[in-house]
């Protein structure tokens, strides 16, 4: 069973303003995930060509279980807004995505506080942080039906403000607690393997530098378990995003 969690960037490399959509979708299909949980997922946005990347990645791999939850609604320099879960299905958003090829018994929606001020964020090149607001985050759970058994898998983004992350993902982990065992909490922590651990109490199923993706220093990028589970692993530079994907072959 494989697993993979990936920000994609909303589709596009580093070195590109649009997104191919058939780059994208190779790019998916290479990966040969049975559960995958996707970050900075655009939905009917311009800059991706109003494409549903939920829908082309999951024609890509095969799956049939599929949960896209915005985190924003609008298009971004326009109406960007926080998203509730009130937006009609065909509307323009962002967030992310959990797909699986297994059966899906239950699903969950978190939405997790957002940054209640703004926070200085510093650019390569440039001396001077800048001042941005952080965007609302979400996370989506799946109660899946795998050839292990029942397991539940969480996908999450978490805020890059070091100092509310983790408020963010100590929430995030009390609101999962009353679900099945094993759990399975993959995504872009923003933080590292030893403090992303703390946190949560959960163990790291997958220790390798995801970001950025052409020399990567650090693990933003994560797999952890409860239980802890077995796993080959391994990451994969892919001609999108500016992070790898992070992906564990479960064994047993």
């Amino acid at each position: 069973m494989r697993v993979v969690t990936f920000n994609i960037l909303n589709g596009r490399s580093p070195d590109r303003h649009d997104v191919d959509i058939a780059t994208f979708a190779d790019a998916i299909k290479s990966l040969d995930a049975d559960v995958l949980a996707l970050q900075e997922v655009d939905r009917y946005q311009p800059r991706s060509g109003r494409a549903d990347l939920t829908a082309v990645a999951c024609e890509a791999t095969g799956a049939e279980e599929h949960q896209f939850v915005a985190a924003l609604a609008g298009t971004p320099g326009a109406t960007w807004t926080a998203a509730t879960g009130a937006e009609q299905p065909d509307s323009a958003a962002y967030g992310i995505a959990l797909l699986s090829r297994y059966p899906v018994s239950g699903w969950e929606t978190i939405r997790l506080p957002a940054v209640p001020v703004p926070a200085p964020v510093r650019h390569p090149g440039r001396f001077l942080p800048s001042v941005v607001r952080d965007e609302p985050r979400v996370a989506v759970a799946a109660v899946v039906e795998t050839p292990r058994g029942q397991m539940t898998i969480a996908n999450t983004h978490l805020s890059f403000v070091r100092w509310w992350n983790g408020r963010q993902l100590r929430l995030l982990a009390r609101s999962l607690a009353h679900l099945p065992r094993p759990l399975l909490l993959t995504g872009d922590l923003n933080m590292g393997p030893d403090r992303a651990a703390l946190m949560t109490g959960l163990t790291s199923v997958a220790d390798h530098l995801t970001f950025p993706w052409d020399e990567p220093t650090t693990q933003l990028d994560h797999i952890l378990a409860d239980p802890p589970l077995r796993a080959r692993t391994s990451v994969r530079r892919l001609p999108v995003s500016d992070h790898l994907a992070l992906v564990a072959d479960l064994e047993g």
